[in-house]
């Protein structure tokens, strides 16, 4: 009998070409697949659903993503099983049983990511992977604050999204913009509904202009209304952001 299971996990994306499965490259859909087909000795792919993809550098500290099982591996023993095959950029943090019409993609609720910016003036080797860099620019983060408000809220998101995107329904509710400061390193909350293709890094992007007064605040009340890309920032670099947390209904 089949098991719908619901596991979160956490990759190191630097090394990846993303989270979906594409041909010739490595990515994080394809090393589950294949850890757990191995482990169904199965003659077809075992095939998992994740909340979304992630693009190339991108990282993920709480991915969900479902698959059915006819194994009978006890459910505190199932992420050890998974981890013991996967590499170690790929750590699965639980699995959990859930209802067979739980679905990780279509069940989300909303999603907070992470940006990180790495403001000291010389930035440590080793974080180089993990935060976007700024050689040593400090922005004024009151002026990203203020910025932030014309973003929350229900809107058409167009100017936050990547031109090539097939999506038609752009509306998109979020929900909170926070920002702290972690040492000499910035970091960004966002919480919404849900994310069309590039949109965090596009806001990323701007808010850091107005911050370094290329912009100023007032502006993204016009960018977010003329649903037009070009009048946006520059989408951030991949290695700053970070998939934190997928919500689910109760």
């Amino acid at each position: 009998m089949k098991r719908r299971m619901k596991a979160t996990i956490a990759y190191d994306g630097t090394n990846f070409s993303g989270y979906q499965v594409q041909p010739q490259q490595r990515t994080v859909q394809e090393e589950i697949e294949k850890v757990l087909t191995v482990m169904h000795k199965s003659d077809e792919i075992v095939h998992v659903t994740a909340s979304g993809r992630t693009d190339a550098r991108v990282h993920a500290t709480g991915q969900v993503l479902h698959f059915d099982t006819t194994l009978s591996i006890p459910l505190d023993r199932y992420a050890h099983a998974l981890n013991v095959q996967l590499p170690r950029d790929i750590r699965v943090l639980n699995v959990e049983e859930v209802a067979p019409d739980f679905h990780a993609r279509f069940s989300v609720h909303g999603k907070r990511y992470r940006y990180i910016w790495s403001c000291e003036s010389v930035q440590s080797p080793f974080r180089r992977f993990y935060a976007t860099p700024t050689n040593g620019v400090k922005p004024d983060v009151s002026a990203m604050k203020e910025a932030a408000q014309y973003i929350l809220g229900t809107h058409d998101f167009s100017a936050f999204c990547a031109a090539n995107t097939g999506v038609k329904d752009k509306v998109r509710t979020v929900e909170a913009i926070e920002f702290e400061w972690h040492g000499e390193e910035l970091h960004m909350t966002v919480e919404g509904n849900g994310f069309l293709y590039n949109m965090v890094r596009i806001i990323a992007g701007t808010l850091w202009e107005v911050g370094t007064g290329k912009r100023i605040s007032t502006e993204l009340e016009g960018i977010v209304a003329s649903m037009d890309r070009s009048k946006a920032g520059k989408t951030a670099s991949a290695q700053g952001l970070y998939l934190e947390k997928v919500y689910y209904p109760e």
